[in-house]
């Protein structure tokens, strides 16, 4: 299959950090072009990581391909028979099922191929002697809820989902190995009282309370919503209602998260990175659950412990490092984010749409701009993974490589006067 040019000159989805294009003469099939342009806090592209383009679309490409092939969740399978922390009952729910499938046939994914930049060619195994920072996709269609109103309150109504086939779940999947200090289940947890803590610990499913930078002894899965204006975190009570799942599905589909957390985790690992967590989407497609959307180094949060001067830190390999960039050096503005973020929620808009009229209005920061020298560090990171993943370079050169670049984005924060900051969310008492 050749998808011509001409096909990529006018994209009829473009967002923060992609394209997406038509495929003439195949609308099952589309044509999703990585930027090398990054997002947090959800306010659309802040920053560009130069070749980061190519980097997530390989990433997603070889990690796409490897969960087609039934020998990468027979590994994951044998991870799960030998961890000595889960308890049995966790372990024979996990090796049921959804994993038995998987070991026979491989998991489903939208996944076709990755393009050709100069032959135009869809190439499906393998890589492409060219790599883009295209690929080509199969299309689920987006619904999304209705909105109504109740005195005042902006609900959101799921009831037509479980009548539909062939759409994206309206979820967010989070996968947890353990709680960071800025993932947001643990700042919820800090925010309640003690026996909303019992609670809320039942809910995760967790044993015992809950601490910064703690693996867990087994993987937990929470929900957000994915179609509102803005994320809301929801049990999985909820998420069941709103998933136009059937129960069964939808527990195959919460299987299959934590599944496919572990087959990444075994992944990164290779190269000294800790996995942390992990997002996922979901289409349904007839009985079958296919993962859907984009997967690469900012989908997850992947770190490594750094000794530097004495002390232990946590660094990041992930867009977690962009955040705290902005966290430390612009305060300011992150404060007005959480601002617009609150009025939002009350009057059931965007908002990115408060923000942005606050900002022409002076009222709140402009948005600031990445320096040089940490976007450089940031490349250093992304390169030396997208080596790992081609092959062209040995994970302990790899890991090496990592350590080092890690080590200068802690003495970034020294010389620039925040280590004070940095030691507060990612020190290692």
């Amino acid at each position: 299959m050749n998808i011509p040019s001409s096909d990529l000159s006018e994209p009829f989805y473009e967002g923060s950090v992609q394209r997406l294009y038509a495929v003439t003469g195949d609308d099952s099939v589309m044509v999703t072009e990585t930027t090398s342009r990054g997002s947090v806090f959800d306010v659309g592209a802040l920053f560009e990581i130069e070749g980061h383009d190519v980097n997530r679309a390989l990433f997603r490409h070889i990690l796409y391909s490897k969960m087609g092939d039934p020998e990468a969740w027979r590994r994951v399978r044998s991870a799960i028979e030998s961890d000595p922390d889960l308890d049995d009952a966790c372990r024979a729910e996990l090796l049921s099922g959804s994993l038995e499938h998987c070991c026979e046939h491989g998991a489903r994914t939208h996944h076709e191929g990755m393009l050709d930049a100069q032959s135009g060619e869809v190439i499906c195994n393998g890589v492409p002697e060219n790599p883009s920072a295209c690929n080509v996709v199969r299309r689920y269609q987006i619904l999304k809820p209705d909105r109504i109103e109740l005195l005042g309150a902006h609900l959101f109504d799921y009831a037509k989902f479980p009548q539909e086939d062939g759409f994206v779940v309206p979820l967010e999947y989070i996968v947890r190995f353990g709680i960071t200090s800025a993932s947001s289940v643990f700042r919820k947890y800090q925010k309640l009282d003690e026996s909303s803590r019992r609670v809320f610990e039942c809910e995760l499913g967790v044993g015992r309370p809950l601490e910064a930078w703690q693996f867990l002894d087994r993987p937990i899965g929470d929900f957000t919503s994915k179609f509102e204006p803005e994320d809301r975190m929801v049990d999985k009570q909820e998420a069941l209602v709103m998933s136009g799942l059937r129960g069964e599905q939808f527990v195959d589909s919460s299987k299959l998260a934590i599944l496919g957390a572990w087959l990444v985790r075994q992944l990164v690992g290779e190269i000294g990175l800790q996995m942390w967590d992990i997002k996922w989407e979901f289409a349904k497609d007839g009985k079958d659950l296919v993962f859907v959307d984009t997967i690469d180094t900012d989908s997850f949060r992947a770190t490594m412990f750094l000794d530097f001067e004495g002390e232990r830190f946590v660094n990041h390999y992930n867009k977690q490092a962009m955040r705290d960039y902005f966290t430390l050096l612009h305060a300011d503005w992150i404060e007005d984010i959480k601002t617009a973020k609150s009025r939002g929620r009350e009057e059931g808009v965007a908002f990115t749409e408060l923000l942005a009229a606050g900002q022409s209005a002076g009222d709140y920061a402009a948005t600031p701009e990445v320096g040089s020298e940490f976007l450089s560090i940031q490349e250093t990171k992304m390169t030396a993974i997208r080596e790992f993943m081609l092959g062209t370079a040995e994970a302990e050169a790899v890991r090496d490589r990592l350590v080092k670049a890690g080590l200068e984005e802690i003495n970034f924060y020294q010389k620039n006067d925040v280590i004070d900051g940095f030691r507060k969310i990612n020190g290692i008492s």
